[in-house]
């Protein structure tokens, strides 16, 4: 094995020592992941109501003032009558949209960790990737009939989850920081996988775990009736492999990319309108 190779695994072995004992233990993730969580958690319950969820999510200033944000903004109040109580906001936008917002935020405020910012570009072109496939995936999911959009758009937010964490802990590495290709080596081989451990610890449903690690998988495309096959679907509508994963199409694949593109032009479209939903609610 040529040295710098050997290096490179020492190195590598060293991060996925240390992140196994954290994923063994408490992770404190650089976000307000926890109150998202708890919010999900709490919108399990069928019987809540939103005097809880307000309390839920009152924890977080940051979550509390973006769905206010959002329940103010011309899609959602199109009167231009101003809401200022976190009840009444939740009220107007439903769960499913405090839900999604909720995990939004918190992946959002990981995106912007001091920790990330040596690898900004890898980390603002998975986020901007996660929101597409979000989008993409609840529209496809609406339209199907077969899936929870919900949970589709949740499997897109999250399913470059173990790229930010480990952008955020190899940072702690001065030799990542300085060697973009061993950063993306260890980008190649461990994201899925640490990302669904990751999924495993907040406690997310297993559908939703199972599509993060079957993700590079090949999946149904012309009937998808799983969570997975509408994740592997709608990141080949986002633009399928990116440069922190393994693998690259073959020219047959680009070409049925492209008609598969093209086929659903209007499916895009509409996810544009999720898409530009998303950015306003995340917008300062």
């Amino acid at each position: 094995m040529p040295a710098e190779k050997s290096a490179e695994s020492t190195l590598h072995f060293r991060i996925l020592e240390d992140i196994a004992r954290d994923l063994s233990g408490d992770i404190n993730f650089p976000t307000c992941m926890d109150a998202a969580i708890m919010v999900r958690n709490t919108l399990k319950d069928p019987c809540v109501n939103l005097d809880r969820v307000a309390l839920a999510i009152g924890v977080e200033p940051l979550i509390s003032s973006k769905l206010l944000r959002l329940a103010n903004s011309v899609s959602y109040n199109p009167s231009g009558v101003a809401i200022r109580e976190l009840s009444s906001a939740i009220g107007r936008l439903g769960f499913e949209a405090v839900r999604t917002t909720s995990l939004a935020v918190a992946m959002d405020q990981m995106l912007k960790s001091r920790n990330l910012a040596g690898y900004d570009e890898i980390a603002r072109q998975a986020w901007e990737f996660s929101i597409q496939v979000a989008a993409i995936a609840r529209v496809l999911a609406r339209r199907l009939g077969r899936v929870n959009p919900d949970e589709a758009m949740l499997a897109g937010l999250v399913h470059n989850i173990g790229v930010f964490y480990l952008l955020y802990r190899a940072a702690e590495y001065p030799e990542y920081r300085t060697d973009k290709p061993a950063m993306l080596a260890l980008l190649h081989g461990w994201e899925a996988s640490i990302g669904e451990s990751l999924l495993h610890i907040l406690g997310l449903p297993e559908s939703i775990t199972d599509a993060v690690r079957d993700q590079g998988e090949t999946r149904n495309v012309e009937t998808p009736c799983t969570v997975r096959d509408v994740l592997y679907f709608a990141k080949l509508l986002a633009g399928g492999p990116q440069e922190w994963q393994p693998g690259q199409f073959s020219p047959a694949e680009i070409e049925a990319r492209n008609a598969d593109q093209a086929r659903y032009a209007d499916l895009l479209e509409e996810a544009e309108e999720d898409i530009q939903e998303l950015r306003s609610a995340l917008a300062a």
